[in-house]
């Protein structure tokens, strides 16, 4: 089979997939692209068995038909090389040489034989349900979550994103136990209930494709596998198997101590104090008052400390109250509004995150964090 191909539409293509590729894989074939050309359609797949990305790219010059594996890094390497040319790829897929011709050069290299590439996972057809949804809505879901979720090997359901579909709305749930993070998007149906939890490397992958798209995106799922095809990619992905907790209940409800602050403001200033927090617990304490916010850290150990004061809209009763200030910051690095409100019961019990105002009507965003103990 031969065809000829872009040097930097091939790279961008092959760049993209290759992100499903673990490199510590114990199956040499899966450090291989495997290329399949149809007629005038080439498709890419890569793959680490748990999440395979395929792409397809049509061809104006192509013969013959045939499946070969290519090992992808000497492949990326040559690519990356060649400034924007015409390549032209001569391919045997029974003695498996491949030609790459340029306008000056010819490189060889062998492939491995197709048929050692692993057969990719297909739904159940009674037990599988599918719905579309904007890209830029998924890639926000993605995004406003994925930070949250867990690194946790006796708990993997919180090691992924739980997706819960209704007939109004879906709703995107992370959480480390630590911070929990619930987005909420009402422009968004199902035909039915439904949810699955997508582990952390697809979400990942997918919110790089994401990046700048603005069509649909359709994704089938079932109890074990889910498929996100969109504009030229798929995704297919093993879901993690389990019951994701039961988010709602940790939420505080009625939380009557309420500040308003700058988010940017409040973000830096997280920032500079941490530098001053003990390095083991990153305690970073915030001492509310009526038109005040203090912000505090110190470390003992080597006699440094640090505050800043902030101006807030705050009605409550005086609290102080404690958080790592990891987590705080990447809280309010991902909240994304002007302004955010703190909601805040007691000392002891979680502070909920909320935008003042969204830009987005149909979107809802609360984000969880437990906090610290003084000490």
């Amino acid at each position: 089979m031969k065809f000829i191909v872009s040097s930097t539409e091939l790279l961008s293509h092959l760049q993209r997939v290759s992100k499903a590729i673990s490199g510590k894989s114990t199956i040499p074939i899966l450090d291989s692209f495997l290329f399949d050309l149809k007629k005038s359609e080439l498709t890419i797949t890569a793959s680490d068995l748990e999440s395979t990305l395929i792409s397809k790219l049509e061809l104006q010059n192509s013969e013959g038909e045939g499946r070969i594996a290519l090992e992808a890094k000497r492949l990326l390497d040559i690519l990356k090389e060649f400034p924007e040319q015409p390549l032209t790829f001569e391919m045997d897929t029974e003695t498996l040489s491949v030609n790459i011709l340029s306008e000056n050069g010819k490189f060889s290299v062998v492939g491995s034989p197709a048929d050692e590439y692993p057969q990719f996972p297909e739904l159940t057809k009674d037990g599988s349900i599918n719905f579309v949804i904007n890209a830029v809505i998924l890639e926000a879901g993605i995004h406003k979550t994925v930070f949250a979720t867990a690194n946790d090997e006796l708990r993997p359901v919180m090691n992924g994103i739980y997706f819960a579909m209704t007939e109004n709305d879906i709703t995107f749930v992370a959480s480390d136990s630590h911070k929990l993070v619930k987005y909420k998007r009402t422009d968004v149906k199902a035909k039915e209930e439904a949810s699955f939890i997508l582990p952390k490397k697809p979400a990942n992958l997918l919110k790089a494709l994401l990046s700048g798209e603005n069509g649909d995106v359709t994704v089938e799922f079932d109890e074990k596998n889910a498929i996100f095809t969109f504009s030229g990619f798929k995704l297919i992905c093993r879901l993690t198997e389990g019951k994701f907790p039961n988010y709602e209940s940790v939420i505080p409800k009625g939380n009557p101590n309420k500040l308003i602050i700058g988010r940017t403001d409040l973000y830096n200033t997280v920032k500079r104090v941490s530098v001053f927090s003990n390095q083991a617990s990153n305690l970073i304490k915030l001492h509310i008052n009526a038109n005040e916010l203090m912000v505090s850290a110190q470390d003992i150990d080597f006699s440094i400390s640090a505050h800043e004061r902030l101006n807030c809209q705050y009605d409550g009763i005086d609290m102080e109250i404690g958080f790592k200030s990891i987590f705080l910051s990447e809280i309010l690095a991902n909240l994304g509004s002007k302004e955010v409100v703190f909601e805040l019961l007691d000392p002891s019990k979680a502070g909920i995150m909320i935008p003042f105002e969204s830009d987005e009507e149909h979107e809802e965003v609360l984000m969880l964090l437990m906090p610290m103990m003084n000490k």
